[in-house]
């Protein structure tokens, strides 16, 4: 199997990963897993194509992220691994599916407006 590469957004992050045949190694960054993301509940995000899929250990990822913050970097290391996943095969569409794990989530921060304080709020009003 050669390498194949699907690519993953949410908010501002961009996740680029690639996907081989392997022993389940997950290089972030050029980094491991554990140090880029310590956090449980991150590292359960990114296995979760996996684990639906039963192919836990069997695919070596390299993925490079970059923009937005932790937990908008994981969903789009998540949203690509999903689409990797259904490029390998068609199958995993049926699990991964079900679960919103192929669904781009389209929410971005909203814009600042001029003659405000930030997307909403507004300077303070003064009647007299």
């Amino acid at each position: 199997m050669e390498v194949i590469h699907a690519i993953g957004r949410r908010k501002s992050a961009v996740a680029r990963v690639y996907i081989s045949q392997g022993k389940g190694e997950i290089t972030i960054n050029k980094k491991s897993l554990d140090s880029y993301f310590p956090t449980a509940i991150h590292q359960y995000k990114i296995n979760q194509p996996f684990t639906l899929t039963d192919s836990l250990g069997k695919y070596n990822l390299n993925i490079t992220v970059t923009g937005g913050g932790p937990t908008g970097q994981v969903e789009a290391i998540r949203l690509g691994i999903s689409r990797a996943l259904c490029i390998i095969d068609e199958n995993h569409r049926s699990a991964l599916k079900p679960e919103g794990l192929l669904t781009r989530d389209p929410r971005m921060v909203e814009r600042k407006k001029f003659g405000q304080k930030k997307a909403r709020k507004k300077f303070q009003f003064s009647k007299r």
